[in-house]
């Protein structure tokens, strides 16, 4: 196996590389399977890489400095997370981080036509981040994935999105930044904002932070107008009647899920559950209809899944119990 890598690796990086060859190289980061060879030949590849030009170095030493600086700015600590034990993880993470985005740079730079997009998934019951070569930071929501391109078909920035993500997009007025959801696009010049947009959602939800942003029609869904939003509004798209409403929030309480924090206002027992599987990676089962539309306002932040259930017993009323791998909520009554 390790051969095989190595002779993906070495054609994909290899400066008469085509399209092909590249999108071979980057697929192996899809196969978590190969994930440690894959980290051992790029870490060995750059422990002896000599730089043969002092502007080879610099940049490098600039995309260094961007990833380093973002991931300070961004600092922030999740429950699972223990910094000491996880130094040599930190390492190579950044390490892996900074290969990636040194190939993303010698590609772009080579000008290959064809326009390569890279995969970032968070799986069920985990929070992902990806600082992009511009510096841009997106943090996935659990059960996301986005799929992203530097300099895609037109030329652009863009992300398709799948689940939910908050983008921190660093300002470039030459090249657009667009999130693409299956029923409109999300255009940004420089700004925070949040989009929600899960397959199994009734709702397609923007909310934005800071900046301007533009919604904008796509095949799905025409509207008359592009939208323009402002701070603190939110879009919410039914997409059963194809509806869009813009209202006034805090944004904090919609974007605090990135910081391991969920508030919940007046949510009804139906959505929280579905929250709850995805935060947890669990699997709920409720037993007792008429208790879907009970509504809970609260905040979690650190506690576990049984904890949050206890919350909610105390609140609601309801009952619990775990069967097998599954959690099984019952009426009180």
């Amino acid at each position: 196996m390790k051969d095989h890598i190595k002779s993906i690796l070495d054609k994909g990086r290899a400066r008469d590389c085509n399209f092909e060859d590249v999108r071979k190289m980057f697929n192996l980061f899809l196969e978590p399977e190969k994930e440690f060879d894959i980290k051992q030949k790029l870490f060995n590849d750059l422990l002896s890489e000599p730089y043969t030009s002092a502007e080879e170095n610099l940049e490098f030493e600039s995309l260094y400095r961007k990833t380093w600086s973002r991931i300070k700015k961004q600092e922030r600590k999740y429950r699972y997370f223990n910094f000491t034990s996880n130094i040599p993880k930190i390492a190579a993470v950044l390490i892996i981080g900074l290969i990636t985005g040194v190939m993303i740079y010698y590609f772009y730079n080579n000008q290959i036509n064809n326009p390569i997009y890279y995969s970032v998934h968070a799986p069920r019951g985990s929070i992902s981040e990806a600082v992009l070569p511009d510096s841009s930071l997106i943090i996935l929501n659990s059960d996301s994935r986005i799929r992203y391109s530097i300099n895609g078909e037109s030329g652009i920035r863009e992300v398709f999105l799948e689940g939910e993500a908050w983008f921190d997009v660093a300002k470039n007025r030459k090249k657009p930044f667009v999130v693409h959801t299956p029923f409109y696009d999300v255009n940004v010049v420089g700004t925070q904002f949040n989009v929600k947009a899960y397959d199994s959602d009734k709702y397609i939800t923007t909310t934005l932070e800071e900046g301007q942003i533009v919604l904008e029609s796509t095949g799905d869904y025409k509207f008359a107008e592009d939208v323009v939003m402002k701070p603190g509004e939110q879009a919410v798209l039914s997409k059963d009647l194809k509806e869009l409403t813009i209202k006034e929030v805090n944004p904090k309480w919609y974007t605090s899920w990135k910081d391991n924090k969920i508030i919940f206002v007046n949510m009804n027992l139906s959505d929280l559950v579905i929250l709850l599987e995805r935060k947890y990676g669990v699997d709920i089962e409720v037993k007792s209809q008429q208790i879907l539309n009970l509504h809970f306002d609260g905040i979690i932040k650190n506690e576990s899944i049984i904890e949050v259930l206890e919350i909610i017993k105390s609140t609601l009323p309801i009952n619990y119990r775990i069967v097998g791998q599954k959690i099984e909520i019952t009426s009180k009554n």
